[in-house]
């Protein structure tokens, strides 16, 4: 019987390679998962002209999703999913921030902006229609630009602008 293993381990290691199945492509790849790549990046963030706060955008699940990892100027954080739903065919993106929740989806308009639309949920209760845009700028850098539907006045109010500017590495 050992003889048997034996010889059965020695086939085994001296067979000739067999052709391994190919990988499979990684996904998330098409263009349509690239459309919010303008996005990526380490960021210092700016509002009227002053510091907002500090903003990592990375690449996650094999290019399938884009992290938000927030800091406001104050210490506040915030994160957020951005993704590409190909059920809905949509971009859709899930903030989460001391227990707000913006949950909002759109797409690329036809001046390249990324616009999305939904509902904001504060920690109360308390519910609105919310937008979102960001557009890509000539200098590389990007606006962002959120509003909150007023009820009251019937209105769109601008609720955060933000000038993204992308952070300088030194040697």
């Amino acid at each position: 019987m050992r003889n048997a293993v034996i010889a059965a381990v020695v086939l085994f290691l001296t067979a000739p390679a067999t052709a391994q199945p190919a990988e499979a492509p990684a996904p998330c790849q098409d263009d349509i998962y690239r459309a919010f790549d303008f996005w990526i990046g380490e960021w210092d963030v700016s509002s009227g002209g002053k510091p907002a706060g500090e903003n990592i955008i990375s690449v996650r699940e094999g290019g399938c999703l884009l992290l938000e990892e927030w800091t406001s100027a104050d210490g506040t954080t915030g994160q957020s999913y951005n993704f590409y739903d190909p059920g809905a065919g949509k971009w859709r993106q899930l903030w989460v921030s001391g227990g707000s929740v913006i949950d909002y989806a759109g797409g690329l308009d036809a001046n390249g902006a990324m616009v999305l639309e939904g509902t904001i949920a504060y920690r109360n209760g308390a519910t609105a229609p919310f937008k979102g845009a960001w557009t890509l700028q000539e200098d590389g850098a990007v606006i962002q630009h959120f509003q909150q539907y007023d009820a009251e006045s019937e209105s769109w109010r601008d609720w955060f602008i933000g000038r993204y500017t992308k952070k300088t590495s030194t040697p």
